[in-house]
Parts: structure tokens; sequence; C-alpha cells
């Protein structure tokens, strides 16, 4: 007996392919359980019209050959459980998801599954300061430049900041000491994502305390480091703003400034005018991934996460 296929069939006999891409439409603005409500079908039967959608998405889209990649890791689950996703930063979309966690190993996969001669096509590296990232782009892709990313830097400086905040909150006692509590999220936003109560306390807090006004302004003016065309110019910023530490008492900012002076080829490269690209598209896709992340809350099936993330930012089909 021969088993005719039908173009139009999905991979479940029981629905046509225009049913499953009507359902992996839904799906990506409402859970599985919502679409399953909806339609009046399993769970696990909109589950598996869904993948065949995204499937065919990343059919349609190609295998990529990407020249500047955005490289960054994502917690899958408690226990220090990550994967890594990669970026085309041109194209703004991610390209691959995978590894067993954030290690050397792990990022030699990715090089591997794209292939040498797509590799070598690949010109800047945009990554956050872990090591095992950079090993393996130097030794993957020699000839490309590595940049820094400007939200992970910015990041770190952050944590400087709440590390002066909590030290000083540990200094300080009675009013001194309320002026400070329950600020944390106004000493690290800017000033102008505040809204009125947020500034009216950020304006009394640094009045009050004169080592967090300073730690505070030291911040805010460091992000004008990537607003340099060259790398001299960056470079006296840089020099300058390290020099203003000096009898500020600020030790986490030492070791901050410590961390940029080792790292300082790898943001520098922003300077130049090749690689000047929009840095915000990696951070944009990490709140992506942990909206889809908390909407597929419970969800153990790695191969759904895998193409909920290489999909969310291609067009319907």
């Amino acid at each position: 007996m021969k088993q005719e296929k039908l173009e139009w069939l999905a991979d479940n006999p029981f629905y046509t392919k225009r049913f499953a891409f009507f359902v992996g439409r839904r799906c990506r603005a409402m859970t599985i359980q919502d679409v399953a409500t909806e339609t009046h079908l399993d769970w696990h039967t909109i589950k598996e019209l869904e993948k065949q959608y995204m499937r065919e998405q990343l059919r349609r889209i190609g295998t990529p050959a990407p020249k500047v990649i955005g490289i960054d890791e994502i917690s899958i689950r408690k226990g220090h459980t990550y994967r890594i996703v990669v970026s085309d930063l041109e194209r703004r979309r991610p390209i691959w998801f995978g590894g067993t966690d954030r290690s050397e190993e792990s990022m030699d996969l990715f090089y591997r599954d794209l292939g040498p001669m797509k590799a070598k096509k690949i010109r800047l590296a945009v990554m956050d300061m872990w090591k095992a990232f950079e090993k393996s782009a130097k030794k993957n892709v020699p000839e490309a430049a590595i940049l820094y990313d400007k939200f992970h830097v910015m990041r770190h400086l952050g944590e400087a900041m709440d590390t002066v905040r909590k030290k000083e909150y540990g200094r300080l006692q009675g009013k001194d000491r309320s002026f400070i509590k329950g600020q944390k999220y106004t000493l690290l936003s800017h000033k102008k994502n505040l809204d009125l109560s947020g500034r009216q306390s950020l304006r009394k807090l640094l009045k009050a305390n004169k080592r967090l006004n300073t730690a505070y302004l030291l911040k805010e003016t460091f992000g004008q480091l990537w607003s340099y065309e060259t790398e001299g110019w960056a470079r006296r910023f840089f020099d300058n703003w390290k020099a203003s530490l000096k009898w500020q008492r600020l030790k986490p900012y030492e070791e901050f400034a410590d961390m940029i002076e080792r790292h300082w080829e790898g943001i520098a490269a922003y300077c130049k005018s090749e690689n000047k690209i929009a840095l915000g598209f990696v951070e944009g896709l990490n709140n992506k991934i942990r909206v889809i992340q908390r909407r597929a809350y419970g969800l153990r099936d790695e191969d759904y996460l895998r193409l909920k993330i290489l999909t969310c930012m291609l067009k319907e089909i």
C-alpha cells in the first residue's frame, strides 16, 4: 500500500498547512493554552502545529551568512543553566541558539555549525567581557574585530554604583541613612527616565550625600565614551575620568576602571566608523527572550524555546 503525500497537509494529517500557519500566527501573541482554548484543540496539538509554523519560517529565511554577530548567554532555568544566543546584528535577528553552557567549547559549536567559509566572512563580533567568548572568537575567526557591548560595560558600572550605595548605607545612621533606603533603582536609572517623584528623591539624596553625588555624576558621564569618533579622543576622556577618581575613596569605581583598562582594545573598537552599529539590539532581544520565557513558564521543551527565539524577529507567513 502506497501512502500519498499531499503538499497542503500539515505534519499532523488531520490539519492543513493553512490552519497550522493560522495557529502559528496566533501563538506569536498568545500562549499555547489561550490558542488551544480559542480553537477547542488539545494543548499538545497546538504546540506541534506552532513548531511546524516556526520551522517553515526558518526554512524560508535560508541559512545565515552574518558579517557582524552579537553573542550573549541566557539562563534557561535555575542552577546556572545557560545557553548561547548569536545574532546577526546587520539583519537584526537571532541566528543560533545552542551549547550546553557558556563555555568556550559551547561557543565553538556555533562556528562549527556555520562552517569555515561563512565564518571567514565575520568581520566583527560584539560580546560581553566573558573570556570564553573572546577566546573562541580569536581561535575561530582571528581576523574579526572584537567589540565589547556598551550595555554590558555599563551594567558593570551600575554594579559598582550599587556597591557604593550599600557601603554608604552601612556607614551612616539615622536621617542620613534614611535618604539612601529604597533608592537603588533611582540611582541606577538615567535621570531622564525618572518620573517627578523619582527626580525629587534623587535630588534630595545627592544633596544629602556627597560621595553618592560624586559616584552618580561619574556614572552618568561615563556613557560619553561611546560618542567619540577617534580612539585618541576616547582615550583622553577615559584617562580624565579615571584621574577624577583620585581622592574620592570609591574603591568599586577604581576596580571598574582597572577592568576597562584591561579590556580597552575591545571597547575602543567602537570608535572606528565601520564598527558604528546599533548596540541596543542584543539588549532588546534579551528583553524579548525574557517575555518568551515567562509566557512559556514551566515548559521543558528546549527545541520549542530554540524555535521561539530564532523566529521572534521574523515576519509572519
